[in-house]
């Protein structure tokens, strides 16, 4: 599954993310995780994220369109892509938050570039990209973002109804979403594993028959190796 998971800060993107990975990992499905597009990159050294925030807004705007471009490479490539954000949260954050001093974003996205994105992806005819929306109430992201502060933090607590209707409006635009392809998942008062359970099975039908052979084998608790038998696969 190609999934693009978008939604406000401290909805569980990174989160879900990781936990869906490691259901792939052990399932020896190799997996390209990008949870970077947040200013500053994630992926970076702290010393290059400290000096990120900083940079001027033409760099950053340079810097942000290179990799959006780069990722539909990404989605085209790897069967099973796990991104956070990309063109969707640049658009949220860019509007709000572009002239707001100290905020590291810019204020010059180039808004049409969204379903420019969008359409490289679908020419691809590729069967399984799935959007997926995550949400929380308002609360429940007021409380995660006071017992688990985010370092370099984006939103401010005040915006936060508005962040979620501008998430929600970018959505509903998204050409992603044809066909269906679309998952929202509200994380409020859900553990991580039970919003992965959700997302699996909400996405059930969205998947390759391959995705959903490869769902259905019992894989074991511990480590294991696999093996053939007589032409049958084992997982010892």
């Amino acid at each position: 599954m190609r999934s693009i998971f978008v939604g406000i800060e401290y909805a569980g993107k990174s989160t879900l993310i990781d936990l869906l990975d490691a259901y792939y990992q052990k399932r020896r499905r190799r997996t390209h995780l990008d949870d970077h597009f947040t200013i500053p990159d994630a992926s970076l050294s702290p010393t290059s994220r400290a000096q990120y925030v900083h940079y001027p807004d033409d760099v950053k705007e340079r810097m942000q369109r290179m990799q959006l471009h780069y990722h539909v490479e990404v989605i085209r490539n790897y069967p099973h892509t796990l991104i956070a954000g990309w063109h969707i949260e640049e658009a949220v954050y860019c509007d709000v938050y572009g002239n707001v001093a100290g905020n590291p974003y810019y204020p010059n996205y180039v808004h049409h570039n969204q379903r420019h994105y969008e359409v490289l992806v679908l020419e691809a005819r590729l069967p399984d990209v799935v959007l997926i929306h995550l949400t929380a109430d308002d609360e429940a992201i007021r409380e995660r973002m006071r017992t688990d502060p985010h370092e370099y933090q984006i939103i401010d607590e005040q915006d936060i109804p508005d962040l979620k209707k501008r998430f929600e409006d970018e959505v509903d635009r998204s050409l992603l979403t044809r066909n269906g392809h679309l998952v929202t998942l509200d994380t409020t008062e859900k553990s991580p594993e039970e919003s992965l359970d959700e997302l699996l099975l909400k996405t059930d039908p969205m998947v390759t028959d391959g995705e959903l052979a490869m769902r259905a084998l019992p894989v074991p608790d511990g480590d294991y190796e696999v093996r053939y038998e007589k032409g049958i696969r084992k997982m010892v």
